[in-house]
């Protein structure tokens, strides 16, 4: 499960640098509080829309993984694919919680670049997030989607009851 949770977030940041290079930006990375960043290279005061392409990728590549994933017909529920998800879902819960007013937040940078307030993204990214964890819910093959219960009466973390799919 925590790979999946780490290829998601690697996805997250491979969608900001393909869309810095995609807009003409030239995207390079560094700190911001000890914290891990990947610059665009873009003026976004020149390019406000550029910046925003920018901004946005690493949530909506997320989004798209999730979205590919409960939408393709196939067997699923692997420990793998339940981390991709709760990569998904836990970023975009961190952006419009903690992360929304950072420094280098991709919410505060949409909301600067676009007519949209960081509540509007917020808005639009949750309800994206809130949707598939309303999916997931729904689908037998995710049952136990975090956690089942222990045979010794306590609770398993990122295990399936049924032995089947991703120990």
């Amino acid at each position: 499960m925590a790979v999946g949770f780490v290829t998601s977030i690697l996805a997250h940041e491979g969608g900001h640098i393909i869309a810095a290079l995609a807009v003409g930006g030239h995207p390079s990375f560094g700190f911001n509080k000890l914290r891990p960043t990947i610059y665009s290279g873009i003026d976004a005061s020149l390019h406000p829309t550029k910046q925003f392409i920018f901004s946005s990728a690493g949530l909506t590549v997320q989004s798209l993984l999730d979205e590919a994933i409960l939408d393709a017909p196939h067997r699923g529920g692997s420990a793998f694919e339940r981390g991709l998800l709760a990569g998904g879902i836990g970023t975009a819960l961190f952006y419009i919680t903690l992360g929304r007013n950072g420094a280098v937040s991709d919410v505060a940078y949409m909301a600067q670049s676009s007519k949209l307030s960081k509540d509007q993204v917020s808005l639009i990214y949750g309800g994206i997030a809130l949707l598939h964890a309303v999916r997931i819910h729904g689908k037998a093959k995710y049952a136990h989607f975090f956690t089942a219960p222990s045979d010794l009466g306590g609770v398993k973390v990122g295990m399936r009851i049924d032995g089947d799919l991703g120990h």
